[in-house]
């Protein structure tokens, strides 16, 4: 014969978290019943806000039929659950502080990123600002050797000119841009 819902109000918390421990899901019911209030009381003491304690309690209700297989009776339900509510408060509170974390990082990482592509574009400007203030020859110079990744010798070639003039003129690249760049530091 089946006990009876009376009959199961009396029944300890132990034997209950047994019972629902095998899978009887009217103890689990009743176990419930019993202690949620207790649960999300302890919750929001954790968490500190009604939001986080009602989605605190609601995870430990959904892992509780899995939880109590572990369940060996050697203390009070009450005393069980307690540590249940209080390493799923903390397990939340790491994946909370991992986020944030990660979050942050990730923040650091895209404003890292910004400002160099804040200076990888002043840059840029610079050196086109410098390229169009050198001389024609200068700067088509500069854009077959460095812009077209040619070597000296290939750049002479396409220019039909001779290995030394293009080495010179790649060095009054470099002077003048270093002149320009002092100017600019006054």
């Amino acid at each position: 014969m089946r006990p009876t819902i009376t009959m199961r109000m009396k029944t300890s918390d132990e034997a209950l978290a047994q019972a629902a421990a095998a899978g009887d899901r009217e103890a689990f019911d009743l176990l419930i019943r019993r202690h949620y209030d207790r649960i999300y009381r302890f919750a929001w003491r954790l968490t500190g806000t009604q939001h986080d304690a009602e989605d605190l309690a609601h995870d430990i209700l959904a892992a509780l039929p899995q939880k109590l297989r572990n369940y060996r009776g050697e203390a009070k339900f009450t005393t069980w659950a307690y540590r249940v509510t209080m390493n799923a408060a903390t397990d939340r509170a790491r994946k909370a502080q991992s986020h944030a974390k990660a979050s942050e990082g990730w923040a650091e990482d895209y404003q890292r990123r910004a400002a160099e592509d804040e200076d990888a574009a002043a840059a840029q400007d610079w050196l086109g600002t410098a390229m169009r203030a050198l001389p024609q020859e200068l700067r088509e110079t500069v854009a077959l050797t460095l812009g077209e990744d040619l070597t000296q010798k290939e750049t002479a070639e396409v220019m039909g000119l001779s290995e030394g003039t293009i080495a010179w003129r790649m060095s009054e690249v470099k002077r003048h841009l270093r002149d320009m760049a002092e100017k600019e530091a006054i």
